[in-house]
């Protein structure tokens, strides 16, 4: 079976660009806004253990991710890489469903845009379906761009992610000591007055999908690999930044909400007010008016970057399918400038057009519908990621190839692919036990498919899927390890692109360390020592 070797798309993509991509690819609605929602169903503590339980699995599998997309940088990555070492009828199952969740997350963050809107007075005299549309013809304009033009769009908004969060830090910390011009010292009073939970262990579950969601997106440096002209000297370095997002951005932007935002108060988002993200409420609150709408711009960016980036996302994983023979051949088909245009046009229609549901409904509404929906998506090519990378180490030592031959290989095998995979299967089941005793409301078959329907219908799809490879290819429940050609679809990379990651020159500041490996290979390095001295070994 062809695994999808070759592609029409280019390799226009650098170093810098596939990092800045992996620093603010999931920087969005969910973190901005939907933190608002978990804060008030959850609490504090809640917030900040469901973020770093998700901090935990997204850097497990961008583990997985780094060691099979230098490998085999492929155009739907994850979904031809279940193809290839676990089963094509799982394979399928997980392309489509990932399709499927791409122009959700499109339709989720134009509702968000429009949310965050709300915020500033006379944005209202534009009705909602006209700011949908405006909005969604900037996401066409960004991503119709040659690949290389929006890649620098998503660089423009990730420096500004990157460079704000530190703002956030500082700021944050001077008003819960009391140092605003309103307002007294907070500290940890919040913490202490619910005790961390509002709602006990199941506000904490019933805050995951909120939580996942957030950081959903995080896998899209797999798939850029694939028009990144040097996978190995480019995606170690997105893969070694992860723990910069996951650190600032998430858990201790977090804990700043925590101890700056009354869990209780109305104007969160989610409550009664509906449009106010938690960060924009502690700096409105605090009496520094101009940085709480700083905050709701950059919170705008930051969502129209998202949006950008999953229509992206969804038009590569159709061309993955196509090359792998699970979508129309046409699907894979690129222009000059490397736009897959019958893959793109699909996806940005289908998921702008399910954008306009939030004319008729809140933005929180429609926002706790989506996040579902795309939190179990999510959990699932989470968990085929690291289900795929333990296969294909099987199926190596298998076939008696030795571990060196990798080009880049993590450290933290297999622990951390197991550590993926366990709390995926265990997400799944939590969200089964919501969707049929709900949180907040009486069980009921309505609300069980509004939450579980996208894991019914992947389960749907890969039943068929299955069915038919058995009456075609009379192939077992999963590909046989010791007939996968690891060869096929494979990277090789000249000598001179090794030697372009071997000389590497990396700074050290310090006194001369003797040597320096980047895990590896051992480099050049440029020392600073402690007495002014310097140097190039």
């Amino acid at each position: 079976m062809d695994h999808g070797a070759e592609s029409e798309l280019q390799r226009r993509l650098s170093s810098r660009h596939v990092t800045m991509i992996a620093l603010g690819s999931s920087i969005g609605m969910g973190l901005w806004l939907g933190s608002g929602t978990s804060l008030r169903d959850g609490g504090p503590a809640a917030l900040l253990i469901g973020y770093a339980l998700s901090a935990t699995m997204v850097w497990s599998v961008s583990q997985s991710i780094g060691e099979m997309a230098i490998m085999y940088p492929l155009p739907s990555a994850y979904v031809q890489w279940t193809n290839k070492f676990v089963d094509p009828a799982v394979g399928f199952a997980l392309g489509w469903c990932y399709w499927f969740s791409w122009w959700i997350i499109i339709a989720n963050e134009l509702a968000g845009l429009v949310t965050v809107l709300g915020f500033w007075d006379g944005t209202s005299a534009i009705p909602t379906g006209g700011w949908i549309a405006i909005f969604l013809a900037v996401l066409v304009l960004v991503n119709i761009c040659a690949v290389n033009y929006f890649a620098e769009t998503e660089v423009v908004f990730a420096a500004i992610k990157f460079g704000w969060i530190f703002v956030i830090i500082i700021t944050m910390i001077v008003i819960s000591a009391g140092g605003a011009p309103k307002g007294d010292a907070i500290g940890f009073k919040y913490w202490n007055s619910t005790h961390g939970f509002t709602n006990g262990f199941k506000g904490f579950i019933d805050i995951m999908p909120t939580c996942i969601f957030a950081m959903s997106g995080s896998e899209a440096c797999g798939l850029v690999a694939a028009e990144t002209e040097n996978p190995r000297k480019s995606v170690p370095k997105a893969i070694n930044s992860i723990w910069i997002r996951l650190g600032l951005f998430y858990l201790v932007g977090s804990l700043m909400i925590t101890i700056t935002v009354d869990p209780y108060n109305a104007n969160l988002f989610g409550g009664s007010g509906t449009n106010a993200s938690p960060f924009v409420i502690a700096y409105k609150e605090a009496g520094l008016e101009p940085l709480a709408h700083i905050m709701n711009f950059i919170i705008f960016i930051s969502v129209l970057s998202t949006g950008s980036i999953s229509g992206y996302s969804g038009a590569r994983t159709l061309v993955g399918l196509s090359e792998i023979g699970m979508a129309p051949k046409q699907m894979k088909r690129a222009d000059s400038m490397g736009r897959p245009w019958w893959a793109l046009v699909p996806t940005l229609v289908i998921g702008g057009g399910l954008a306009f549901l939030n004319v008729d409904q809140t933005g929180v509404t429609v926002f706790t519908w989506f996040s579902n929906l795309t939190s179990l998506v999510t959990l699932f090519g989470w968990a085929m990621i690291c289900f795929s990378h333990i296969r294909m180490r099987h199926a190596w030592k298998v076939q008696g190839r030795s571990v060196e031959e990798l080009p880049w290989k993590t450290w933290t095998f297999p622990v951390a692919a197991w550590w993926g995979l366990t709390w995926c299967v265990i997400l799944v089941i939590a969200e089964f036990y919501l969707s049929v005793w709900p949180f907040d409301e009486a069980s009921s078959a309505k609300n069980f498919f509004a939450n579980f329907v996208s894991i019914v219908a992947g389960v749907v799809i890969w039943l068929c899927a299955r069915l038919y490879y058995y009456l075609t290819e009379r192939s077992g429940w999963w590909v046989d390890s010791r007939s996968i050609d690891l060869d096929e679809g494979r990277r090789f990379y000249s000598p001179e692109q090794v030697e372009d990651v071997e000389n590497t020159v990396v700074l050290i500041l310090a006194d001369r360390p003797g040597c320096y490996s980047n895990g590896q290979y051992t480099v050049p390095y440029l020392w600073i020592g402690s007495d002014g001295s310097t140097g190039l070994d």
